[in-house]
């Protein structure tokens, strides 16, 4: 009685032989060598319990089993194959829009760890400001978006709550009698927003001095001293510090991370699941 399952290297090596009527050409056919093919063959020969090809210097062909064996061997390589034809017509997709005030440099990380969930799923990532992605979200274009709080969104689960707090290079000073020069994402962006309001409520004069399109960049800006930028510490190029308090400007709050999703269920929820976690975990530490 059979119990073991074939090893289907073997069945396609022995196909081919059969086929072709040529250990060499079946090698060549497969990319192999004919020592490799044969040893295969054995094998499988081993593991039915009979010859399946009759060998001889001149020739090669199906022994009696073989014959009777060699419509199954095809029968079993093309289920095979269907199947995994099958799983990938409809493997799933899963667009996730991150904040790029969110993303930050943990972000390989956690799209290993999601990816480490469910390999077979097929994993999209779009970076962009929270109200692009949201309206992104709104047209069905991503499944999920992890974004800041933005205002008139009340749907999101919070997923945690980050502080912020105004950086710039060591040693930067402001101008006298000038704005305070600030370095910020473009429009529209829910930080910059707060952090225009805040100075305005307390009546500290500021202006744009760079524009980025990326947290990235931002924070570049502030390393060469361009300007202040509020950031969350964990975006942070090494060297920059809080000058929040020397210059006397006003708290940031901490603003609360959300998660806006529609998958309610299957793989992607599990692997979003992961990547939820993993996030938590980033930024709490």
């Amino acid at each position: 009685m059979i119990v073991a399952p074939l090893d289907l290297d073997a069945v396609r090596a022995f196909i081919h032989v059969a086929e072709l009527a040529s250990f060499t050409r079946a090698a060549e056919a497969t990319g192999t060598t004919q020592a490799g093919i044969s040893l295969r063959v054995k094998r499988l020969e081993h593991r039915l319990g009979c010859r399946l090809l009759d060998r001889t210097p001149r020739y090669v062909q199906l022994s009696p089993q073989g014959a009777v064996f060699l419509e199954r061997a095809r029968e079993l390589v093309e289920a095979h194959d269907r199947a995994l034809a099958v799983l990938a017509q409809t493997r799933q997709r899963l667009a996730i829009g991150i904040s790029d005030h969110v993303a930050g440099p943990d972000l390989p990380a956690l799209i290993a760890r999601m990816n480490g969930q469910d390999p077979q799923l097929l994993i999209e990532i779009r970076i962009g400001s929270s109200g692009d992605l949201l309206q992104s979200f709104d047209r069905r274009e991503l499944d999920v978006v992890i974004a800041r709080l933005h205002f008139g969104r009340d749907d999101g689960e919070v997923l945690a709550e980050e502080g912020f707090g105004w950086f710039a290079a060591p040693g930067w000073q402001p101008r006298a009698a000038e704005p305070l020069p600030l370095a910020t994402l473009a429009e529209p962006c829910g930080v910059r927003a707060m952090a225009g309001r805040l100075l305005d409520e307390a009546g500290i004069p500021w202006t744009e001095a760079f524009v980025g399109g990326g947290v990235a960049a931002v924070a570049a800006a502030v390393s060469a001293g361009l300007g202040v930028a509020a950031l969350a510490p964990r975006m942070l190029p090494l060297g920059v510090v809080d000058v929040g308090a020397r210059l006397g400007l006003p708290a940031l709050p901490r603003l609360p991370i959300l998660l806006h999703t529609r998958v309610r269920s299957g793989q992607p929820r599990h692997a979003l699941a992961a990547l939820s976690a993993a996030f938590r975990s980033a930024v709490r530490s």
